[in-house]
């Protein structure tokens, strides 16, 4: 029997699940579609598992059934991202206005099944001819990517009230411009790191304006993977090494939106490329702040690294298929810190879940029970976070579906709804069972 309920949470809370385009749609010639970062990456043959996100979970032709499976399970909302690439094939110009039917007739059936859209614009697809002039290196990106905001929302804003800018920048600016695990596959270490964390953050603040002076009554917010920082040990280095990284990870992108401020532990290594009148320019008043919490980062100091960080000790007992602790009460810790330290914003959870090495039963069943706990664990600690009065609205699960992951190819589970990568057969697991009874929680 679950632990919690919808009873817990506030009436009018947000249930429902997340996705991005680049991992379910599949179809990435379809419509006119132009390329991204990510289908070079894969062409270049740098995903682990060999694979392509060429079919992907095939959503762009079955998103009816996956529409209909979030409507079963009750949900009232679900976050999608929109293909940069299908609306302008080469990131510029002209709009190709069959990329952009694709999201009508998706809006279009999740506001018939009673479930709210949420749309973020950038996950990760930066198409591949701006990356050719810079990508997000430089200020060429800034205007392009307001002028997307402003040509999707022009399409949709009319049923659409909820538009998150950007999913992870720190993610793309760590892992594909500083380190090269991830498109485009940049080592370019601290200065890459920092020049592709500014420049989002400058898209960002672009595209908010534009959409603003644009329309009335829209939720414009941005999506931010937040993990609290923590040294591995009592050493001073260490300590040095997790308020860098909390710099780094958490406040470059938190405090620009939210403060207009530059982190004054890196104000010296940005001040090669940070103008007069950009802090002015990144920060701006958000609606919404969707937040993206796994685990929290356990640091240490690792010369040689970028800014001298590397992962410590977690100090943790219970692991995901990803090798990333479990770790719960770093979530509620997260909400009492934007609590007290920034105002209480509204906040809902963009993305939660977990990787794990799913098995079909005989039965035909998953039994995911891991995955049910740890969602059970996170959402006890976000009803904890209401009762203190945190302004948490929402719980997004990561992720409808098992999708393509990264460079991790198709090797990695992190749905709720398994696919076979063969036939696109969807299959709800337990996980999906768990959230949809405590959704209905409240109806018992």
């Amino acid at each position: 029997m679950s632990r919690i309920s919808s009873a817990d949470f506030p009436p009018d809370f947000l249930w429902g699940a997340s996705t991005s385009s680049y991992q379910i749609e599949g179809a990435l010639d379809a419509d006119g579609r132009g390329p991204c970062v990510w289908d070079t990456f894969a062409a270049a043959g740098k995903i682990q598992d060999g694979s392509t996100a060429a079919g992907a979970c095939d959503h762009y032709h079955r998103w009816r059934e996956d529409v209909l499976l979030m409507q079963q399970a009750r949900f009232n909302a679900y976050r999608f991202s929109i293909a940069w690439p299908r609306v302008f094939p080469t990131g510029r110009g002209a709009v190709n206005e069959r990329g952009l039917d694709f999201y009508d007739r998706l809006v279009d059936g999740l506001l018939a099944a009673g479930i709210r859209p949420m749309a973020c614009l950038y996950h990760w697809d930066l198409p591949q001819p701006l990356e050719d002039r810079g990508g997000w290196l430089g200020r060429e990106v800034i205007g392009p990517f307001a002028d997307y905001a402003v040509a999707v929302t022009r399409r949709l804003a009319d049923r659409v009230k909820d538009w998150m800018m950007l999913n992870e920048p720190n993610v793309v600016a760590i892992f594909g411009y500083g380190l090269g695990d991830h498109a485009p596959g940049h080592t370019l270490g601290e200065v890459g790191i920092l020049k592709a964390l500014h420049h989002q953050n400058l898209a960002q603040g672009a595209a908010l304006r534009a959409i603003a002076a644009a329309h009335n009554g829209l939720t414009l917010g941005t999506v931010l993977n937040l993990s609290p920082a923590r040294p591995s040990s009592d050493r001073a280095e260490d300590a040095a090494a997790a308020a860098m990284w909390d710099a780094v990870w958490n406040r470059t992108s938190l405090d620009g939106v939210l403060r207009g401020r530059i982190p004054p532990l890196l104000a010296e290594r940005m001040a090669g490329f940070v103008l007069p009148g950009d802090e002015a320019a990144i920060r701006f008043p958000i609606d919404l702040l969707g937040i993206n919490y796994y685990s929290r980062s356990t640091m240490q100091e690792v010369k040689g690294r970028p800014f001298d960080v590397g992962w410590g000790d977690p100090h943790c007992d219970r692991f995901t298929g990803m090798g990333w602790p479990v770790q719960p009460d770093g979530l509620y810790d997260l909400l009492l810190e934007l609590k007290t330290a920034y105002g209480n914003p509204a906040t809902y959870i963009a993305e939660n879940g977990a990787a794990y090495d799913d098995q079909v039963a005989a039965d035909g069943v998953v039994h995911d029970a891991e995955r049910v706990r740890f969602i059970e664990d996170h959402l006890l600690e976000v009803a904890r976070a209401a009762r203190d009065g945190c302004n948490v609205t929402g719980y997004l699960c990561w992720s409808l579906l098992d999708n393509f992951e990264w460079a991790f190819g198709l090797s990695k589970r992190f749905g709720i709804v398994r696919v076979d990568y063969d036939t696109f057969e969807r299959t709800p697991k337990d996980s999906y069972r768990f959230i949809s009874e405590v959704i209905r929680g409240r109806e018992s």
